[in-house]
């Protein structure tokens, strides 16, 4: 079976570069209003904001994510969309996305899942046999086992037999 586990959860925002040094103290740089008298411009740029772990409760006290909740990607999924909300708010933000590392592995053999593409899946020299299909997981034999099971394909022959 593929597993999918998302971390790295992050908020990223495109910052419009041209606008006058008061908005510069909003993102964070202060006491700059007299050295930047004027407006800076330049090309948009992004920012990534990654958000607090779920299981920090206060400063120096905190708990394993997985203490802070069932589903920890949806609750930092949810943390991760009420902070783009807010800082969409910001005029001097153009746009935003909440994004994730996501890897995928097999739950029998814990390699990288991978599955045989379109072509692969036509060409007999990356087959595992003639029933092998778009899709079928190329990582460990219950794998593939379990996919075709699945599907109703038939079970990929062992050791000569027929």
């Amino acid at each position: 079976m593929k597993l999918t586990n998302r971390d790295d959860w992050r908020v990223i925002i495109e910052i419009r570069p041209r606008y006058t040094s008061t908005h510069i103290s909003a993102l964070g740089f202060t006491n700059l209003d007299y050295d930047l008298d004027g407006e800076i411009d330049g090309d948009p740029f992004e920012l990534t904001i990654a958000p607090r772990r779920l299981g920090d409760i206060s400063p120096g006290m905190s708990v394993g994510d997985q203490w802070a909740g069932r589903d920890i990607d949806a609750a930092y999924k949810r943390r991760c969309e009420a902070m783009l909300a807010e800082l969409l708010r910001a005029p001097h933000v153009r746009s935003g996305r909440v994004t994730c590392t996501e890897t995928h592995t097999c739950s029998h053999c814990w390699l990288t899942w991978e599955e045989l593409t379109a072509d692969e899946a036509a060409d007999d020299s990356t087959n595992q046999d003639e029933h092998s299909v778009e899709g079928e997981p190329v990582c460990c034999d219950k794998a593939i086992d379990e996919f075709r099971t699945e599907r109703g394909i038939p079970a990929l022959q062992r050791d000569g037999a027929a």
